[in-house]
């Protein structure tokens, strides 16, 4: 395994983290008698490989379902504890339950200390207010500081690139966990802010969220070889010296392997990634169109200006990886997630469109880009395909 310096906490990061994501019984909050053997067993055995090798830092959620309190029972029961452990908590306009969420926190992890604490969806600004203000989230975790119980401070997110930089200059925070899409680029510019203010740089959920690399369309597997795309992404990420780990979402114990591959190359990365990009890049414009691959997201509106809440940029995006990429169940979970998803994934997908909101009220506001007819027609082929169902985000808090 190889370590990076997880910026100004000083810490020595390995650039794969053990997510605490995928390996719960259960989303829901539920208490450890309800875990079976089984269940148990497989955290514990997935914990002890993260340990052979060398996944040194495990990070999970107060929200992640039984993950916490599954952890701290593993923790309990082999006197094995990772050399840093990370969880996070929501800020909340109340301090008072902000601080019970943090001590309940530690007691189902059953340790001394939690080295790092992330405040978990700063993905608007009244979220960042929560935390940065006075006697607010970040005061009480500093006052859990002088009691040695927590280390070091950060915050995840999936808001916009302006609220992002935003919380990094405060200089309050000591790393930012960012959530990744599939060969993103967008990030670019925060990692950079985040590598001069010193921040830990922490990819969440590059795998799963990052595009359901665990189940990769055909045209996924063709594009990244000879790699397979989670290796390409992981190699992606980490060729960026500025990028210190990956969370590697473990749902069984030979989900490892890929992750593992990716490290082992990693030295290699020019030889693999640079081509693989030029012809995803290639097939993105043969499939789309050179026009539309140049120019698809410029002048759209945002969700919040747009009739019903559509979000216009991220509907695209998910017809672009359909046409570019046949990434379809993943476009599909992802479609059925706007408004369902909250503050993690805002707007609406397309179902009011021909309903609620006309195609001219679209039109008006579409008036700055390149193609509103192509914009609105694909609209309609994602609410044909995809608008019989409804799906919640697993953890709305």
């Amino acid at each position: 395994m190889q370590y990076r310096r997880f910026g100004r906490t000083n810490l020595k990061i390995p650039v794969l983290s053990l997510g605490g994501m995928r390996f719960q019984k259960s989303w829901d909050q539920l208490d450890f008698s309800q875990v079976s053997y089984e269940e148990q067993n497989k955290v514990e055995n997935i914990l002890d490989l993260a340990t052979q090798y060398g996944l040194s830092h495990v990070e999970t959620a107060k929200y992640y379902g039984t993950s916490e309190v599954q952890l701290g029972m593993c923790f309990k029961n082999t006197k094995k504890i990772p050399n840093i452990i990370q969880t996070k908590i929501p800020p909340n306009s109340d301090p008072e339950i902000f601080e019970r969420d943090v001590l309940s926190s530690i007691e189902k992890l059953k340790v001394k200390k939690i080295d790092l604490l992330a405040i978990h969806g700063i993905n608007t600004a009244e979220h960042l207010h929560q935390a940065i203000r006075h006697g607010g989230c970040i005061d009480i975790l500093r006052n859990f500081q002088k009691e040695n119980l927590i280390g070091s401070i950060g915050f995840s997110t999936h808001g916009k690139s302006s609220l992002i930089e935003k919380a990094i200059s405060t200089n309050l925070f000591d790393y930012v966990n960012l959530h990744w899409y599939f060969i993103n680029q967008e990030n670019t510019k925060v990692i950079n802010l985040a590598n001069k203010h010193d921040l830990g740089v922490f990819i969440i959920s590059p795998t799963d969220k990052g595009g359901h690399l665990h189940t990769p369309s055909r045209k996924m597997l063709e594009f990244c070889k000879p790699l397979h795309p989670i290796v390409f992404n992981d190699l992606f990420c980490l060729r960026n010296q500025n990028v210190h780990t990956l969370s590697v979402g473990i749902a069984k114990e030979t989900d490892f392997a890929l992750h593992l591959e990716a490290v082992s190359l990693l030295s290699e990365s020019e030889k693999y990634v640079p081509k693989i990009i030029n012809k995803l890049r290639q097939e993105s414009i043969n499939s789309l169109g050179l026009e539309w691959h140049q120019n698809w997201n410029r002048n759209l509106p945002s969700w919040e200006y747009t009739p019903g809440n559509i979000n216009i940029p991220v509907l695209l995006w998910l017809s672009n990886l359909i046409d570019w990429l046949g990434m379809e169940g993943y476009a599909r979970a992802r479609y059925q997630l706007l408004g369902n998803g909250s503050h993690w994934f805002p707007g609406c997908n397309a179902n009011l469109l021909d309903v609620d909101v006309s195609e001219g009220q679209l039109l008006k506001v579409l008036e700055g880009h390149l193609n509103p007819k192509k914009v609105i027609k694909k609209l309609r082929n994602l609410k044909e395909k995809f608008g019989d169902k409804n799906t919640k985000r697993l953890s709305r808090k």
